[in-house]
């Protein structure tokens, strides 16, 4: 299973956003930041605003922050709300299942199982096991390009 680049993308936003501690950030400072597509962004942020994860504020002063501490998002949340389906075969889509194995093939509940594994390790983590990991915090810090980001926190 490989997660959709709208929902990396959702995950990238939120860990930014957890990390920096003051004012608002932009799309454009998210999108130089990671080296991705502005237009992409505004999709992924204004999904997120919808969903209620972050808030955004319009005009000069504009940006956007959490709505929620880190330790308040789930990752298996973020995930259910980005991915438009989880059709690991054709088997789970009901309406455009033709395969003729449907009626007497297990492997339907198998890997559905095991998608059920794999999201119930997800609903386990939050943001905030995410932006507490070491190595990730200078990264953050000092990140590749000229422009200086400020107003970072190591803590929540």
């Amino acid at each position: 299973m490989q997660l959709t680049q709208y929902t990396d993308y959702s995950l990238r936003v939120l860990v930014y956003l957890s990390v920096k501690k003051e004012g608002k950030s932009t799309i454009t400072e998210l999108a130089d930041f990671y080296a991705i597509s502005r237009n992409h962004l505004v999709k992924v942020v204004h999904h997120l605003a919808q969903q209620g994860l972050i808030v955004t504020l319009r005009g000069k002063n504009g940006g956007m922050t959490l709505a929620r501490r880190p330790e308040q998002i789930g990752i298996g949340e973020v995930v259910r709300l980005t991915e438009p389906n989880f059709h690991l075969a054709e088997c789970f889509n009901g309406d455009n299942n033709k395969c003729v194995l449907t009626p007497g093939c297990n492997l339907t509940s198998i890997l559905y199982e095991a998608q059920q594994a794999f999201l119930a390790t997800l609903d386990r983590y939050t943001i905030a096991d995410i932006i507490n990991h070491p190595e990730l915090l200078p990264i953050l810090f000092f990140p590749r390009s000229r422009s200086k980001i400020t107003g970072y926190a190591a803590s929540s």
